[in-house]
């Protein structure tokens, strides 16, 4: 139970309910929860968008719930995709993208990537209709991935809260984190759903591998990124 107060708590912006530092071990098997965190926050997108139809045009529902989805997530998986963007493309050597991403400032490459993921994001959720299991379904893969990147890959720092995670998870989070992605899936999409599971691990390593070119591991911020792409 602590682990998965652990995971609502990094990931979200849920009332803190442990209020204390979380141990290495409990934020290592928190990652095997990520995905129920994304199911809860699915159903609460699924819900808010069902509510406002009636009462909003597709665009200014859209707008609203794209703003829960931000606020909700506090914007976690936002801030790792801005700097990813900055750091991986911004600099010439594994060093220096490093470093970039540490930078709080935002860059042209991260804000121009942001925009045009905030973009995309609403225009699918204009055209989506207000009960798609999709809402439901993507911040399920999403973070599933998400876990399935911190058991798969090397991480690229000496330290930080990324590394603490990355050196406390095993193959039963990443176990954990599948089984409750797929059963997800089936629930709410049947095949397809199992489809789209199968299509968001093979974006995920995509994205890892293209990483792992660049800079010698992922990191936190990359692990914020491949759950926005994935969202994406």
């Amino acid at each position: 139970m602590i682990a998965i107060l652990c995971a609502f708590q990094f990931l979200t912006l849920i009332p803190p309910i442990i209020k204390r530092p979380f141990s290495d071990q409990e934020l290592g098997r928190s990652v095997g929860y990520y995905p129920l965190v994304g199911l809860v926050l699915g159903g609460l997108l699924l819900g808010t968008s069902s509510v406002l139809s009636p009462v909003f045009p597709d665009l200014i529902r859209a707008g609203l719930v794209l703003t829960l989805w931000v606020i909700a997530a506090g914007a976690f998986h936002l801030d790792g995709f801005l700097d990813t963007f900055d750091g991986i493309f911004g600099g010439f050597t594994p060093e220096k993208r490093l470093e970039i991403m540490r930078d709080e400032r935002i860059g042209a490459f991260g804000f121009t990537a942001g925009f045009l993921l905030l973009l995309l994001k609403f225009s699918a959720l204009v055209v989506l209709p207000d009960t798609s299991p999709a809402l439901l379904l993507v911040p399920v893969l999403s973070r599933g991935g998400m876990a399935a990147a911190v058991v798969l890959f090397p991480y690229g720092r000496e330290s930080g809260v990324g590394k603490l995670i990355k050196d406390n998870t095993g193959w039963q989070q990443g176990v954990t984190a599948s089984l409750t992605a797929v059963l997800a899936a089936w629930l709410s999409a049947g095949w397809m759903g199992l489809i789209l599971f199968s299509v968001s691990l093979l974006i995920m390593s995509g994205c890892a591998f293209f990483t792992l070119k660049r800079i010698p591991g992922l990191t936190g911020d990359i692990y914020g990124a491949i759950n926005e792409v994935l969202e994406m």
